[in-house]
């Protein structure tokens, strides 16, 4: 495993935001939906997530997650994520990392 820098970590922008839209993504080459999500003072943001084996479209409907908000945006199909939304892999399976509480949205991750 590499190792990175304290100051390396603190440059990962790491939110909080609600889930405010999920549409199918047939185009994606894995399964996967595509999320509009909501991060406050930051704004709205997309993202493509595979996680279709856990959650279906109404579950993820105002769910909070947790998201890398400053990474380019990333061309998927015919679709452009603006974000990454972070969950912990097992296989095929996904799973969201999410707060506990419900907290403000773009509150910063640290």
């Amino acid at each position: 495993m590499d190792t990175i820098t304290f100051e390396n970590f603190i440059k990962v922008d790491l939110r909080i935001g609600t889930i405010i839209s999920v549409d199918d993504f047939p185009e994606a080459r894995n399964p996967a939906y595509q999320l509009t999500i909501d991060f406050g003072d930051l704004g709205v943001k997309k993202s493509s997530a595979q996680i279709t084996t856990l959650y279906n479209k109404e579950d993820l409907l105002n769910r909070q997650i947790v998201a890398v908000v400053n990474f380019p945006n990333k061309q998927i199909a015919n679709f452009m994520s603006e974000c990454l939304v972070l969950g912990a892999v097992n296989g095929k399976d996904v799973t969201l990392l999410c707060p506990e509480n419900k907290i403000k949205n773009g509150s910063v991750i640290s």
